[in-house]
């Protein structure tokens, strides 16, 4: 399976849909934001690996802590999510913090600044 056949972006697409859904029901942990979100979802071609995009709102402690919340319900999740899906391989997760809403949002605001003073 190459890495952006059809095949692999439904996996992406589907393995984002149920991450989403677990951070959001079945972890319990109290570091986690209620505030998290799945942005995107990376799967290796052998289905061995997935990076997990998550955005946090929130000020940076709560990001740190929810990445180490995640982190460490991280084989948990896993778990879950080889229950859920019917893959050949359940994927090792990695999560990783997007900042790309912060981003466009800061980005939003400073166009706004410059149209503001013209």
């Amino acid at each position: 399976m190459r890495k952006n056949s059809v095949k692999n972006i439904r996996i992406n697409s589907e393995v984002q849909r149920e991450m989403s859904q677990i951070i959001r029901e079945d972890l319990k942990d109290p570091r986690i934001h209620p505030m998290t979100s799945v942005m995107a979802v990376e799967v290796t071609p052998d289905l061995k690996f997935a990076k997990i995009f998550v955005s946090v709102l929130g000020d940076d402690e709560a990001k740190e802590k929810t990445m180490e919340g995640l982190k460490k319900s991280a084989s948990f999740a896993r778990h879950q999510l080889a229950s859920r899906m019917n893959l050949r391989n359940t994927p090792e997760l990695t999560f990783v913090l997007d900042n790309s809403i912060e981003y466009g949002v800061m980005m939003s605001k400073r166009i706004d600044e410059v149209n503001k003073h013209e």
